[in-house]
């Protein structure tokens, strides 16, 4: 997909942070779009907003965690516009603690959103964008803790790398049954989001709102590497956007950070070290 206008396109967590920043940048190059996040308020907020600078955008309040929730999200794009071209599972929250000691509706609400919620809107949306057979995309945001793993951000890491592995075999399958269909995974690393808030949207089946820590990433320390402050998410959309265009599956924000990071994870793989190293900043 190198034309983005006039497509439609459909966004996960929509309503702010890098959903918002890629519906700001496909709204400006003539991309239809369908925004779902559980927050209503910022949801209609950031579509009145893209509405305003002339785009045609439905807003859909969607808990990505619930699969007929997601389905219904499907159908109101398909009644609005037709046929889909760009799914963007990007929903995600995150929060800190032991494995252990995190409780099952914890690990529940994380992997629901970060994992669940991508694989129910491939499930919801392929169908549909394999039939109509033109040309399309997938993005599906990891981290670059889909990569690694650090302390004390269990259920994040799992459902990141779970969506890493899932994406790798998505496009295996998509080049053997859709090959019009391209894939790409997106590694965010430091963002400026609100993911550290997520909690407050957590539903009342998962323990109810609660402010939560995020865990993306670890704290940043007293006096981070430039490189390493957290970007604007417009830079994260920019990236995701470019590797659509290019047909590239990897989309690694922040490489000059976390190349030697990643490269000495695999390494201790590769060698059987004794124990694992942990993809974080020093």
């Amino acid at each position: 997909m190198r034309d983005f206008a006039g497509k439609v396109a459909v966004v996960t967590g929509g309503a702010s942070g890098i959903g918002c920043a890629l519906a700001g940048r496909l709204a400006a190059a003539g991309t239809r779009l369908v925004l779902a996040d559980v927050d209503r308020d910022a949801l209609a907020a950031t579509a009145d907003r893209l509405r305003a600078v002339g785009a045609d955008v439905l807003a859909v309040p969607t808990d990505v965690t619930d699969p007929a929730d997601v389905d219904r999200l499907s159908s109101a794009a398909t009644e609005r516009f037709g046929r889909v071209h760009l799914l963007v599972n990007n929903a995600g929250v995150g929060l800190k603690g032991a494995a252990w000691e995190l409780s099952q509706a914890d690990w529940e609400w994380v992997m629901g959103v970060c994992f669940w919620g991508v694989l129910h809107g491939l499930r919801s949306f392929l169908p549909g964008m394999v039939a109509h057979g033109e040309d399309g995309h997938v993005v599906n945001t990891s981290s670059m803790m889909g990569l690694g793993a650090a302390p004390m951000g269990a259920p994040y890491q799992s459902a990141k790398q779970a969506v890493t592995a899932l994406s790798e075999t998505l496009y295996f399958d998509l080049a053997d049954r859709a090959p019009q269909i391209g894939v790409t995974l997106l590694c965010p690393g430091y963002v400026d989001t609100r993911i550290a808030e997520g909690g407050r949207h957590r539903p009342d089946r998962f323990g109810g709102p609660q402010l939560v820590a995020a865990a993306s990433t670890q704290p940043a320390p007293t006096a981070p590497p430039a490189s390493a402050r957290p970007v604007p998410p417009e830079q994260i959309a920019d990236l995701a956007l470019a590797a659509v265009r290019d047909g590239r599956f990897y989309a690694l924000a922040d490489w000059d950070v976390w190349r030697p990071l990643v490269a000495a994870r695999f390494d201790a793989i590769l060698h059987g070290a004794a124990e694992p190293v942990a993809v974080r900043l020093p």
